[in-house]
């Protein structure tokens, strides 16, 4: 792990490093949470090319040329909440955690949707550790719910949190 951790605009360039973020930090931090045939069913290609097929709105972590981690945002697509982001995803590889790169990442992602006058984020609400670093940034839940189904037999509950400005 190098000194300094850089944190930047990601490019077309980083889909292999943040699929490969994206299928190996849902490994770690879902198993036990979610359907095991569900992230079975994942594969790292595919992860790849959903990379591929989405680079802009996102911030990545880069320890000496590899990313560790990856932000993305957009505007909020819930209809029931008006001036909204959204920061839609945040996944670091495990060995990198409680480095302080989640917030470096969340605060990118703050300054880029500074026209709007709160974020929201979508949790499981069984993966506690992530509700508790999002309340530790100052995120509230505010109620909502819904289910998402991920395969046919498999479903997950998400909690709806929102940050003021």
């Amino acid at each position: 792990m190098d000194k300094e951790i850089i944190i930047r605009k990601a490019t077309s360039l980083d889909a292999e490093g943040k699929g490969y973020v994206h299928y190996h930090s849902w490994n770690q931090t879902y198993t036990g949470l979610i359907d095991q045939d569900y992230l079975d069913s994942r594969s790292l290609e595919g992860c790849i090319e959903t990379a591929k097929k989405f680079p802009n709105n996102t911030f990545v972590a880069v320890d000496n040329k590899k990313i560790v981690g990856f932000a993305s945002y957009i505007k909020a697509r819930d209809e029931d909440i008006n001036n909204a982001g959204e920061v839609i995803a945040i996944y670091l590889l495990k060995e990198y955690k409680g480095l302080g790169l989640g917030k470096k990442l969340m605060n990118e992602c703050l300054k880029e949707l500074m026209e709007f006058n709160k974020v929201i984020v979508w949790v499981l609400s069984s993966n506690l550790s992530t509700i508790s670093f999002y309340e530790h940034l100052g995120f509230i839940k505010d109620g909502s719910k819904k289910e998402l189904k991920i395969n046919e037999k498999s479903s997950l509950e998400v909690i709806r949190m929102i940050f003021y400005k």
